[in-house]
């Protein structure tokens, strides 16, 4: 595989699971991503004395061909076994993601209501997609393999595809549809954190989800120099503080 077809090679971008103590923290990387989306506040929380873990969805840190081979219920599949891998080491489970892997985090929130709390990165709910481009992938992706992306802020820390593999997208268009009505469903403590300048997910994301869970214990917080890959982004090191107070008012 040409090296042009994963950003950053170098970077460390496997599943990972590090132990630490009773409570643990589930972290969900996006679509095209690796685990090096997620690594650097899995350190910081694995500092802060959790366990982390950080599962590798499938189709990614491959090839983008490998991408389109999957569909949304793979996804699922491996967040579900991470979950509860990791809530058979410890008490209380927090679980969260950046983009697809925060509608992954949703998801997963809603079927399990003994999760702990939620954490909401640029939460793919909705794209700034226009429904006639919506379509347009649908009609495409079965005879064109990937797109190439534009150009790719916080790329130092990312790994991943530069290109959008379009059969694995369709998958995504898939399961926000699949995801929507579960919000009702649930009711942890949540943390959604949106980026301003962030032209991926659609401003209506954040509110949506804020407005359609039924959480008593629940945030949203604007991160007003921050792209979409926020927590690899300029403002980290806040959206980390704000991250640990929130974790800290959840589990009392």
């Amino acid at each position: 595989m040409p090296q042009s077809l994963i950003h950053n090679p170098h970077l460390e971008g496997d599943a990972f699971f590090w132990p630490g103590g009773p409570d643990g923290v589930l972290l969900i990387h996006g679509y095209t991503a690796t685990t090096a989306e997620v690594r650097p506040l899995a350190r910081f929380l694995h500092e802060k004395g959790f366990a982390v873990s950080g599962p590798l969805l499938p189709g990614h840190g491959t090839t983008p061909e490998d991408a389109n081979r999957y569909k949304w219920r793979d996804w699922v599949r491996t967040v579900e076994a991470a979950y509860r891998e990791l809530a058979s080491r410890g008490q209380r489970v927090i679980v969260g993601g950046e983009s697809t892997g925060a509608v992954l985090t949703l998801r997963l929130a809603a079927e399990h209501p003994e999760i702990a709390a939620i954490l909401a990165y640029a939460p793919a709910l909705r794209l700034t997609l226009r429904p006639f481009d919506a379509v347009r992938l649908r009609l495409i992706a079965p005879f064109v393999a990937y797109l190439p992306k534009g150009a790719m802020s916080n790329a130092d820390l990312w790994k991943g595809y530069p290109v959008n593999p379009l059969k694995g997208a369709v998958e995504l268009l898939n399961l926000q549809r699949a995801t929507r009505p579960l919000l009702p469903k649930i009711t942890q403590p949540i943390l959604v954190m949106q980026g301003r300048l962030d032209t991926t997910i659609h401003a209506s994301a954040p509110q949506e989800i804020y407005d359609g869970v039924r959480s008593t214990v629940k945030e949203l917080h604007w991160m007003e120099q921050s792209v979409h890959t926020l927590i690899i982004g300029a403002e980290r090191q806040q959206a980390f503080e704000i991250t640990q107070r929130f974790i800290e008012k959840a589990l009392g």
